[in-house]
C-alpha cells in the first residue's frame, strides 16, 4: 500500500470520527461517589429489627456488592441514629434496629462496625461513619434502655414535637457528643466522620425551642439568642474537628446540612431561593462559615429539589455552593428517593430528571461529586437510575478527589509484580515496603499501532510501554492495602495484556506505577 493511499484513508477517517456525545467524553479519573445507608427506622439496613447477625452480615454483603457494581467508591453509614449504638460501646446502647430492642446485644456477639468497614474496605470503598450529634429519641413512642443517657442525665435534654433531643446550649452536652464521636475515631479504622442535618430541631408552627432556662444560664456576653444558638453548635463542630485532628489528622470530617444555607431574603450573601427552613435561619447552623474557616473537609448540602423548582432551583442551589466551597470538598446530595415517587412535582416522574442533574454537576467548577439519599431508592432502580449509573455515568471506577490540606505520604510504587494466568484468571502478586490505604489494578490491552502510523511501520522502532493512567477505563481493581495480590477474573480475549499497580494513601495521592509486565494470554 502506498504512503499516499495510507495518508487518504487517515484523512478520511478522522473526517468522518463523530464528535463525542456526553456519554462518550473522556470519563473522570477522580469522583467522589456514595450513597447513605440509613439504619434509622430500617430505612435500608438492616431490612427489619431482630435479624439474626448471620442474616444482617448477608444483607449488608449483597448492599455492598450492588454499589460496586454501581460505581460507588465510599459508603456513609449510619451508626448512630438515637443516641445509640451500631457498634461495642461503653458510652451508649446497642440500638434498638439491631435487636429489636434498645440495649439488646446481638446473639450471636459481633460488632457490626467492625464488620461493615471491612466489608467496605474489601471492596475498594470509603467508609464514613455517620453520626446524628443531637437526636435522643427518634419518635415519641421510643422505649430506651435503663443506661440511655436520657435516664442517666435527663437534665441535659429537650423535648421537642414530642421527641428528645440533646440542649446544644450546655457545655456538658457537647464534651459528651465529641467524646462519643472520638470513642469510635480512636477504635476504628474509620476513614471519615460524618453529620447529617438535624441540629436545632426543624421548627414546627407556633413551638418556640423552650430553652430559655440554659440561655439565661450560659448565654455570657450574647444579647441575640439566635447568634447564641450559632454559637454552640459552631462549638460543638470545631470541638469535634479539632478531637479528630490531634489524633487522627487523615480521618475526614463532613457535614450534610439542609441544602440551603440562606434565602436571598435573608440577607444578600443567601442564595437565590425561597426554601423554607434553611440552615443559618431555622436550625442555627451556619454551614457556610464551616467551610470557610476549615473546620469540615467536605460539605454535602441535600440539594433534593429538581432543576426548575420554583422555590430552590437545582441549578441554583448546586452553583451557589460552588461559589461558596472556600477550596474545601463540595458533594451534591441527590434525592434519589424521590425519583419516579414525589406526587407533588411531575419531574421527579421524568426519567432524565437525575442524569440531567449528575450531568449539570459535572459541568460546574469545585463540584467533586454526589452522594445518594438512600441505598435503598438506588438500588429500586427508579426510572432506571441504577442501570443508568452502571451503564454510563458511572461505567468506569473512580479514585477519590484529593483532598490537599490533609496530609500526604510520599508513595514509592510497588515492586516485583507477577503475573501469569491461572485456571480462575490472571493472578497478581507484588511487594510493597511502606503502608499504603489501597493499591489500584491496572490493565492494559497491548496492540500494534494503527496502520497510518508510518514512521513506525517504516523504521519498527518499539518504545518501551509507557502506561497512560488517566483513563479509569483501565483501572481493574481497587485492593485494600493489607493485600499484595489479586484475581483478575474478567474474561478476556486471546491477545496480550500489560498491567501495573499503583499505591494510594489515605487522602488517595496515587505513586509512580510499579514496571509494566506483559502476559500472553491464552484460551
Amino acid at each position: 500500500m502506498s504512503n499516499h493511499l495510507l495518508k487518504y484513508l487517515l484523512i478520511l477517517f478522522m473526517a468522518t470520527a463523530a464528535a463525542p456525545t456526553q456519554a462518550q467524553q473522556q470519563p473522570l479519573k477522580r469522583e467522589f461517589r456514595a450513597v447513605w445507608i440509613a439504619t434509622v427506622a430500617n430505612i435500608d439496613w438492616p431490612g427489619q429489627k431482630g435479624l439474626s447477625p448471620a442474616v444482617q452480615q448477608q444483607e449488608f454483603k449483597y448492599i455492598l456488592d450492588e454499589h460496586q457494581k454501581n460505581g460507588m467508591n465510599a459508603v456513609i453509614v449510619q451508626v448512630r441514629p438515637a443516641a445509640d449504638a451500631l457498634y461495642r460501646s461503653k458510652l451508649e446502647p446497642w440500638s434498638e434496629f439491631l435487636t429489636g430492642k434498645q440495649g439488646l446485644a446481638m446473639n450471636p456477639p459481633y460488632d457490626p462496625l467492625q464488620f461493615m468497614l471491612d466489608e467496605a474496605h474489601k471492596r475498594g470503598m470509603e467508609f464514613h461513619a455517620w453520626f446524628n450529634p443531637y437526636r435522643a429519641t427518634f419518635d415519641a413512642k421510643a422505649e430506651v434502655a435503663p443506661n440511655h443517657i436520657t435516664k442517666r442525665k435527663p437534665e441535659w435534654f429537650l423535648k421537642y414535637d414530642g421527641k428528645l433531643l440533646f440542649n446544644p446550649g450546655i457545655p456538658e452536652v457537647r464534651q459528651y457528643i465529641t467524646n462519643v464521636v472520638m470513642d469510635v475515631v480512636n477504635r476504628y479504622d474509620i476513614d471519615g466522620v460524618h453529620f447529617d442535618d438535624y441540629f436545632y430541631p426543624y421548627p414546627v408552627a407556633n413551638t418556640p425551642i423552650p430553652d430559655e432556662d440554659t440561655y439565661a444560664a450560659y448565654k455570657g456576653l450574647f444579647t441575640n439568642k439566635n447568634d447564641w444558638r450559632r454559637y454552640n453548635v459552631d462549638e460543638l463542630i470545631k470541638g469535634v474537628s479539632d478531637s479528630i485532628n490531634a489524633v487522627k489528622p487523615y480521618v475526614k470530617f463532613g457535614i450534610s446540612p439542609f441544602g440551603v444555607w440562606k434565602n436571598l431574603a435573608d440577607g444578600p450573601d443567601g442564595s437565590a431561593t425561597r426554601a423554607g427552613a434553611p440552615s443559618y435561619t431555622a436550625l442555627y447552623a451556619d454551614t457556610r462559615k464551616w467551610m470557610q474557616v476549615g473546620w469540615i473537609d467536605y460539605l454535602v448540602p441535600q440539594v433534593y429539589w429538581h432543576i426548575g423548582n420554583p422555590a430552590a432551583d437545582y441549578k441554583t442551589v448546586v452553583e451557589w455552593w460552588a461559589q461558596n466551597a472556600f477550596q474545601r470538598h463540595l458533594y451534591v446530595g441527590l434525592g434519589a428517593y424521590k425519583v419516579a415517587s414525589d406526587p407533588t412535582y411531575p419531574e421527579w416522574h421524568d426519567p432524565t430528571q437525575m442524569p440531567r442533574q449528575l450531568q449539570l454537576s459535572r459541568t460546574i467548577p469545585h463540584v467533586n461529586g454526589s452522594v445518594f439519599f438512600s441505598s435503598k431508592s438506588v438500588m429500586s432502580n427508579p426510572n432506571n437510575l441504577q442501570d443508568s449509573l452502571r451503564s454510563s455515568y458511572y461505567k468506569y471506577p473512580a479514585l477519590l478527589p484529593v483532598m490537599d490540606w490533609k496530609k500526604n505520604e510520599e508513595l514509592e510504587p510497588p515492586f516485583s509484580l507477577k503475573v501469569r494466568q491461572t485456571d480462575r484468571g490472571v493472578s497478581l502478586h507484588w511487594q510493597h515496603d511502606q503502608d499504603v490505604r489501597f493499591y489500584v489494578v491496572y490493565r492494559f490491552e497491548k496492540r500494534n499501532p494503527p496502520i497510518w502510523d508510518l514512521a513506525f511501520w517504516k523504521e519498527r522502532k518499539w518504545e518501551p510501554f509507557q502506561p497512560d493512567l488517566n483513563s479509569p477505563a483501565t483501572i481493574v481493581a481497587k485492593v485494600f492495602g493489607t493485600n499484595t495480590a489479586f484475581i483478575d477474573e474478567t474474561p478476556l480475549d486471546q491477545g496480550k495484556y500489560v498491567y501495573v499497580v499503583t499505591a494510594l494513601d489515605r487522602q488517595q495521592n496515587e505513586s509512580a506505577p510499579s514496571h509494566p509486565v506483559t502476559l500472553k494470554y491464552k484460551y
